[in-house]
């Protein structure tokens, strides 16, 4: 998959009225509500086993999940929060409150700490407990045994010189930062050896490169939180090149990447604007399923749910869980940057695209 600039689908449309904009934050809390309601009907399929600490257990599918869970859900009560005290609606403050549901579930899995500092006294110098738990304490859910206990980590040559890629080394350092421990880099040294921070070629833009694009925006952002995170000279070239990138995901029916490639576009110190993402949303909200979930990658060919764990991975649940996330984090940071555009509170249909539109 390369990047291309013909017939961008993601270029600009015709200027919104102020009620088509409106419309896009009903649009984005119908999307955020079927998304949430899909993982809480398979909450239990986040649920940590039994055995979460024998060496043998497959994090990929225990403690990854579950992880991803608590980030994405605490950026998404956060943003449904902005965004129910601009438009004064209680939709998306109980978005919100279901939102923090998800992640009082996944602090609770976790024995409020306990289980990552079990992994971290059998990992030692292993960042995923730490990662993990920067997802909690960014909520302000926090183990104070577990923070003492990194803490003495991250003081050691392992630690410092643990090889890892970049944009991972971003999250680590940012991790640290919400566990209130001593940075072991400078942030700003390690962007310039990401991906996106030498500012590449954007014909050499593939899916690995996509994603450790996203991951450094998010990085540098809090997940959204911080627009002023990107740099003025990253700032620019996202803005040039996301339409293409987009386009490129949506030909190759990437739809995870497309939801995180907008995340990224409301991540920025000036959002992207709303009349270029508007058709790349109207195509995701089409793509999902009719339960609220979305597919990974390609047509959604899947039949039902599969039920418990017999089957094991990859199942249904493993193909969606991640996208159905990652849809409801960028519709609900999309809703968010379009109150820091001041977009006004009018009433209005949502007719700038159909949430509940499926195929």
């Amino acid at each position: 998959m390369t990047a291309h600039t013909a017939g961008a689908t993601a270029r600009v449309e015709s200027a919104a009225a102020p009620e088509q904009d409106y419309a896009d934050y009903a649009a984005h809390g119908g999307i955020v509500r079927g998304a949430l309601e899909w993982v809480t009907a398979h909450q239990d399929r986040f649920a940590l086993p039994a055995d979460v600490s024998d060496p043998r257990t497959d994090l990929n599918w225990s403690m990854k999940p579950l992880g991803e869970l608590a980030r994405l859900s605490t950026s998404i009560t956060r943003t449904a929060h902005t965004v129910a005290e601009h438009l004064h609606d209680e939709e998306w403050r109980r978005l919100a409150r279901h939102a923090r549901g998800l992640l009082d579930f996944a602090w609770a899995e976790i024995a409020e700490g306990r289980v990552l500092l079990e992994l971290a006294r059998a990992e030692p110098h292993a960042t995923y407990p730490l990662e993990i738990y920067s997802a909690f304490a960014s909520a302000g859910l926090r183990d104070e045994e577990f923070e003492e206990f990194t803490g003495a980590l991250v003081r050691t040559r392992a630690w410092a010189f643990t090889e890892q890629q970049p944009n991972r080394r971003l999250g680590v350092l940012a991790a640290e930062h919400h566990a209130r421990l001593p940075s072991h880099d400078d942030p700003t040294e390690v962007l310039r050896r990401t991906w996106l921070g030498s500012l590449p070629e954007p014909w050499t833009f593939d899916v690995a490169a996509g994603y450790a694009l996203t991951h450094t925006v998010f990085h540098l952002t809090d997940w959204g939180a911080r627009p002023a995170g990107v740099p003025a000279d990253l700032n620019r070239y996202l803005h040039h090149w996301l339409p293409c990138w987009l386009d490129t995901c949506l030909e190759d029916q990437q739809w995870d990447l497309t939801c995180e490639l907008l995340a990224v576009g409301a991540s920025l110190p000036a959002p992207y604007p709303p009349d270029r993402y508007r058709p790349v949303w109207r195509e995701l909200a089409a793509r999902r399923a009719a339960d609220g979930s979305l597919h990974e990658v390609g047509p959604d060919t899947e039949g039902p749910d599969t039920e418990g764990r017999d089957d094991g991975p990859p199942d249904r649940f493993t193909h969606r869980y991640h996208s159905t996330l990652a849809v409801a984090f960028a519709a609900a940071l999309t809703a968010a940057a379009l109150t820091a555009a001041g977009v006004p509170a009018h009433g209005g249909r949502a007719t700038a695209f159909q949430a509940g539109a499926h195929r």
